[in-house]
Order: structure tokens, then C-alpha cells, then sequence
């Protein structure tokens, strides 16, 4: 009998090892609550749809409903319900902690743009502007964690309101705001400046007719001046570029598109351009974040 007991205790010890090691190779955490089951619907069976019924049945009942939410608008996406994942996210966010809010507002970016709903994506990347002057971004903390390409990585305040300018650039870029998109993306360089950034730059130079700007700025991208210049992806992008470039001819004034100057947005963010150099003894009407938060930040 000690025998036979002995043997069950180890085949019982075994089965729980495997279970364990089931869990860490699909990523799949332990419990019986409906996040898990969503999340073997959809890791494990590979049924997106399935997963979906349990992540709703997981956020109604309360259960881990930040993951939740998140997870089950990232299938949404993966299945072409963006519109759908998009209206549960505001529907439902404010059932989720402080601490994952930023998280949604960047999943909603993709969404965003997924839908090209440019104009929400720039009163959002406004929002977060306003947020970083308040100091409610990463929490509170200078730095933060974050993931890219499976890697965990440090992004600190100047990095992340580098990449919402740049972010809001192009999304000004989208709506033919070429003016407007200047100033943040040079904003946004002077900040914190990469080859991505520049190469926007470059392209709404282009768009305005302004050629000889434009190619000094693809110049300096070539000759790796500025972060991932050396990325093949940059170098392939600089060469169409360069290739526009050389099929424009450069159009009268009054025909440049794009001039419109965006609600004193853009003022502000050319004054402060302008005067970057000197101190100032006034606030700028536009973004009072940018201005009082300046001297944090490695400009």
C-alpha cells in the first residue's frame, strides 16, 4: 500500500509539472476564471471568435478585466472589428485601473489608424501632450518599460514626447496639414531626433515645394547622422525620396497645398521654434506643457 501510495504521489507531482510546463510553452496562465479559458481559446485552440466570448464573459464578471480588455480588442483588430474593439475600449475602460490606461490610449492609436480616423488620432495625441505637462504619463516616473520587438527597453519622458509629436506630425501630414506637421516634426527633432522623423520631415518639405531643404535633410540621413539612419528600410525609403525629388518641379506659391494653420496650434509651436534659443518671460499660448516642460527635457 505504501507503495502503490507512493507511486500516485509522483504521478500526481508529475501531472502538475506538466501542467506547469503547459502553461509557460503557450503562455497561457493558470486558473479555471473565464480570462483564462479566453486566453486557451485563443493561444491554444487558435479560436480568436471563441476567445472573444470569454474575454466579455471575463470583463463582465470582473475578472482581470485590464488584460481583458486589452487582449480582446487586440484579437478585434487581428479579425478586422476595429470599429468594434474601438467602442469597447471607451465603453469599458473605465473599469480598468489607473495604471492601464495609457496602455488603451495606445492600442486606440492603432485602432485609429487601422479605421484612419486621423482626426480622433490627433485630438488623442493631444491629449497625451497635455498628460506628459501634468506629469501623468508613465505613472508619474521619468522612465519607463516598455516592449519592442520582444525586448524589454527604457523610454524616458523626452523619448516619449518626441515620438507623440512625431506621431502627431504625420498624422497632420494625413490631413494635409503641411504647415502644421513642419513645426511639430521639427519640434519633435529637436526634442529627441531620429532617421524616422527626419524622413517625414523631408516628405512634407516636399509637399510644401521645398526641395532644397528637403535634400539636405535626406543628405544627412544618408550619411547616418541621425538614429537608424543605418536600417535598410530608411536607405530604401531616402532613395524614394530622393527619386520624388527629382521628378518635382517646384509649383507656384499660391498652389502649395496644405497652409492651413490648425487653431493656434501651430503658432505657438513656431514661436517657440523661433525663440528656442532665448529665455522667455511669457507662457506661449499653445501646449503650456511644451514650454513649462522644456527645461526637463533634452532638447
Amino acid at each position: 500500500m505504501e507503495v502503490i501510495g507512493s507511486i500516485k504521489k509522483k504521478n500526481s507531482s508529475v501531472q502538475e509539472k506538466e501542467k506547469g510546463l503547459f502553461h509557460v510553452f503557450h503562455k497561457v496562465p493558470s486558473g479555471d476564471g473565464p480570462y483564462v479559458r479566453a486566453k486557451h481559446a485563443q493561444l491554444v485552440m487558435k479560436d480568436p471568435e471563441g476567445s472573444i466570448i470569454w474575454f466579455w464573459k471575463s470583463i463582465n464578471g470582473g475578472d482581470r478585466v485590464d488584460s481583458a480588455l486589452k487582449d480582446m480588442a487586440v484579437v478585434m483588430k487581428q479579425l478586422d472589428r476595429s470599429e468594434e474593439a474601438i467602442q469597447a475600449i471607451k465603453s469599458f475602460r473605465w473599469l480598468c485601473s489607473k495604471q492601464a490606461q495609457e496602455s488603451l490610449d495606445n492600442l486606440l492609436l492603432d485602432l485609429f489608424k487601422k479605421c484612419g480616423k486621423v482626426d480622433e488620432q490627433i485630438v488623442l495625441l493631444k491629449q497625451k501632450l497635455r498628460q506628459i505637462y501634468e506629469g501623468k504619463l508613465f505613472n508619474g516616473r521619468p522612465i519607463k518599460i516598455a516592449r519592442s520587438h520582444g525586448k524589454k527597453i527604457q523610454v524616458t519622458i523626452s523619448q516619449e514626447t518626441a515620438r507623440v509629436l512625431g506621431n502627431l506630425g504625420w498624422a497632420y501630414m494625413q490631413k494635409g496639414k503641411f504647415m502644421a506637421a513642419e513645426v511639430v516634426l521639427k519640434k519633435a527633432q529637436m526634442i529627441y531626433a531620429d532617421s524616422n522623423k527626419a524622413c517625414n520631415l523631408a516628405h512634407c518639405l516636399i509637399k510644401q515645394a521645398r526641395y532644397d531643404e528637403a535634400r539636405y535633410i535626406l543628405e544627412d540621413v544618408w550619411r547616418g547622422k541621425y538614429l537608424g539612419s543605418d536600417d535598410t528600410k530608411t536607405k530604401n525609403r531616402v532613395e524614394e525620396l530622393l527619386l520624388e525629388l527629382v521628378s518635382k518641379q517646384p509649383p507656384p506659391l499660391q498652389n502649395i497645398p496644405g497652409l492651413d494653420v490648425d487653431d493656434g496650434f501651430v503658432n505657438g509651436l513656431e514661436q517657440l521654434i523661433s525663440e528656442w534659443a532665448r529665455p522667455k518671460s511669457r507662457r506661449l499660448p499653445i501646449f503650456e506643457e511644451i514650454s513649462t516642460f522644456r527645461d526637463q527635457l533634452a532638447c
